[in-house]
């Protein structure tokens, strides 16, 4: 009895030469699928070494608390809740009819220091020639008070001279007239002689009240010279205080330049303080958070809105400690962002100084011996290299989750 489980023979050879390459063939595919796979695994795994990435990431940015320069009360608000704003425009106006006459004060109170420290100036050449002529001309008095006073004593010792003599001519004459008295008695001479004795004396005794007289009038000459000549040395010491009052009203007029410097000081200041009643945004950005309204009074520092910066955004992202092995400053970044569903470029610009759980509020204490080592991420920043030109529309947002993977190869 025939066998049934044996194969058939295939009764044509090409039926024959198929079925040897069938299993071939299904090996050589077989092969080849695990090849590739092999492939795609090194592939990956090798690309895996290339990159590092996290899905822990935010952008960040700018939190500009917009507040008030100086105290007024608002009288106009030109920005909503969420608008976009530009660099320089308006927020808020404030009320400036105080610091428009402040202005007013200050331009008037430098138009009159100007006028001072004017007059000041003209002063100096004309007090330098007055102290000039003011030397030459005491110098003058002093010598002609001098020449007074050495013409005042001669004068005196010529009444001097005068009066010793006159006082000698009476001495004789009062002498003879006392002589001439007994003889006249007697006789001895005429009447005529003795009237004329008589008459001799008289006129001897007034010519000595008359030198005697005019010695005093010396003696005043000589005091009033003297007197003269002491004013006279006196106005010659002031005079010889030009210079120093020349300085002094140097000195005047440099201070009454820097009255003008004060008053222009107090003028920019009191521009500046006007300039402030316009609060504008610092930057391009969002206005969130406003507490400011119309007829609001403000004070110096007072928080009106929180201005959110979309220029210079930056990426933090925290990395694994076993991550960062390779990374470092400068290393490109492909940044995927949820929200925009955009690829952005960026770089490693810095590494954190510690590990996020070290800068919390309250970081881990372990020395209670229950220690477990758990990974601990680092914050890392990176930076958008053409944020400009790829976030034109400004869609990126502080706070959105992004990707970033870093080519730490």
């Amino acid at each position: 009895m025939a066998d049934s489980s044996a194969k058939p023979v295939p009764s044509d050879p090409n039926e024959k030469i198929q079925n040897e390459q069938a299993p071939s063939r299904r090996r050589a595919i077989v092969i080849v699928v695990v090849v590739v796979l092999a492939l795609v695994a090194v592939g990956l795994w090798w690309r895996s070494t290339f990159t590092e990435d996290t899905d822990d990431a935010q952008v960040n940015g700018h939190l500009i608390q917009v507040s008030s320069r100086i105290s007024g009360q608002v009288a106009k608000v030109y920005v909503d809740e969420n608008q976009l704003v530009k660099a320089g425009d308006v927020i808020a106006q404030l009320d400036p009819s105080d610091y428009q006459v402040a202005v007013e004060n200050a331009e008037a109170a430098l138009a009159s220091a100007q006028a001072n420290a004017a007059a000041a100036d003209v002063n100096v050449p004309i007090t330098s020639v007055n102290a000039g002529s003011n030397l030459s001309s005491a110098d003058a008095n002093l010598s002609g008070s001098t020449a007074g006073v050495a013409q005042a004593r001669q004068q005196l010792q010529a009444a001097q001279a005068r009066v010793a003599q006159a006082s000698a001519n009476n001495k004789k004459a009062q002498a003879d007239l006392e002589r001439y008295k007994p003889l006249v008695e007697k006789d001895v001479i005429s009447k005529q002689q003795f009237d004329a004795a008589v008459a001799a004396a008289d006129a001897a005794k007034a010519a000595l009240s008359d030198a005697n007289a005019t010695e005093r009038a010396a003696e005043d000459g000589v005091r009033v010279a003297s007197e003269r000549e002491k004013q006279a040395q006196a106005g010659l010491k002031y005079a010889q205080t030009g210079p120093q009052q020349v300085a002094a009203q140097s000195a005047r007029a440099r201070q009454a330049l820097a009255q003008v410097a004060q008053a222009q000081a107090q003028l920019d200041q009191a521009k500046l303080n006007l300039s402030y009643t316009k609060i504008v945004a610092p930057t391009a950005g969002i206005i969130t958070r406003k507490s400011v309204e119309i007829n609001q009074n403000l004070a110096p520092g007072q928080n009106l809105l929180t201005l959110v910066s979309l220029e210079g955004l930056w990426v933090t992202a925290n990395f694994k400690e076993t991550q960062l092995k390779h990374m470092s400053a400068g290393q490109d970044v492909e940044i995927a962002v949820d929200s925009t569903g955009k690829d952005y470029h960026g770089k490693v610009t810095q590494i954190g100084g510690a590990t996020g759980s070290v800068l919390s509020l309250f970081p881990p204490e372990n020395a209670t011996g229950n220690y477990v080592k758990v990974v601990q991420r680092v914050p890392v920043r990176i930076d958008f290299t053409d944020l400009a030109g790829e976030d034109a529309k400004h869609e990126l947002r502080p706070g959105l989750s992004v990707e970033p993977k870093v080519r730490v190869k």
